[in-house]
């Protein structure tokens, strides 16, 4: 099969039309059109239903997509590591992580990092929705769970804890808590219900000294842990915060400092089979040194 028509095959596979593939290669439709008419006609058998709203594999099409992407896959790990073969390492590196580790953590130490290898060009993808690593929507992970994924390399990165924090100015109004029965008296932002919890006592504040004749009723539920630091930090209430998450100019207080949320571990992901990507090895020891110099 000549590559340059399979190259456009594929291209019109994700695209969905000629016109989209055409604009994606930089090709007229009818150029575009030609050269899938003749791959079907040197194979012999129609790649595509064609219909008023664009096109649909066929059944021989898809089978034949499957091993072109396969492939597509195989030369861009190919690409990658021939760009690596420098002393230095360079190329891309697209990293996802939640919207509360990368909005506070890793950004405020992602800049020593990109000045120390100025040829690595980062790009984060904050997200509470995970990315398909192995179909390479993303390099690297930081993920507070363990990934489900398959043929993923997992490593404990740091060990999260929660603390309960309140801002001056709620204390100021509300009083400081002493006991964990006090919580019962005091404005309390957890995780929202309706929403999947990242880990399963994210919403111990709710729990620790209270009695089931006597449940909390949350002040406010957010989807998101960023969001309830944010509404800790504009004086709404107590809530249970990460300490990577409290930089020092946050002007929160440490309330009930012998509470603690239970620990879970933080974890960096990757494929496999970019386990000799420089890229990848670099950006995960600058990581685990700053952990180790408690940069979190």
């Amino acid at each position: 099969m000549d590559w340059d028509k399979l190259r456009i095959f594929h291209a019109v596979s994700e695209a969905g039309s000629f016109t989209h593939a055409g604009e994606k290669l930089n090709l007229s439709q009818s150029a575009i059109s030609r050269q899938i008419s003749a791959l079907e006609e040197s194979i012999g058998t129609p790649l595509f239903h064609r219909h008023a709203r664009g096109l649909i594999l066929t059944e021989q099409g898809d089978v034949l997509y499957k091993t072109v992407n396969e492939v597509f896959h195989k030369l861009t790990m190919v690409q990658a590591r021939l760009s690596e073969s420098k002393d230095r390492p360079s190329g891309p590196l697209k990293v996802t992580t939640t919207i509360a580790f990368g909005s506070t953590w890793l950004t405020s130490c992602i800049k020593e990092f990109i000045e120390l290898y100025p040829e690595v060009d980062v790009s984060l993808y904050l997200s509470d929705q995970e990315l398909d690593l192995g179909m390479r929507e993303a390099d690297v992970a930081i993920r507070m769970t363990p990934p489900k994924q398959p043929d993923l390399i997992q490593r404990p990165l740091l060990t999260v804890r929660s603390k309960i924090y309140a801002s001056m100015e709620y204390l100021s109004q509300y009083g400081e808590p002493k006991a964990p029965e006090d919580l019962d008296n005091h404005k309390l932002i957890v995780f929202g219900s309706d929403t999947p919890h990242p880990v399963t006592t994210i919403n111990w504040i709710l729990n620790e000294g209270a009695t089931p004749e006597n449940p909390r009723r949350p002040v406010l539920q957010v989807n998101n842990i960023y969001g309830i630091y944010r509404a800790v930090r504009s004086g709404l209430g107590l809530g249970a915060i990460s300490e990577f998450m409290i930089p020092d100019d946050a002007n929160l207080i440490h309330v009930l400092p012998e509470l603690e949320g239970p620990p879970h571990y933080a974890y960096f992901v990757y494929p496999e089979e970019m386990r000799h990507s420089k890229r990848i090895a670099v950006f995960r020891d600058f990581l685990l040194r700053k952990v180790a110099e408690g940069q979190f």
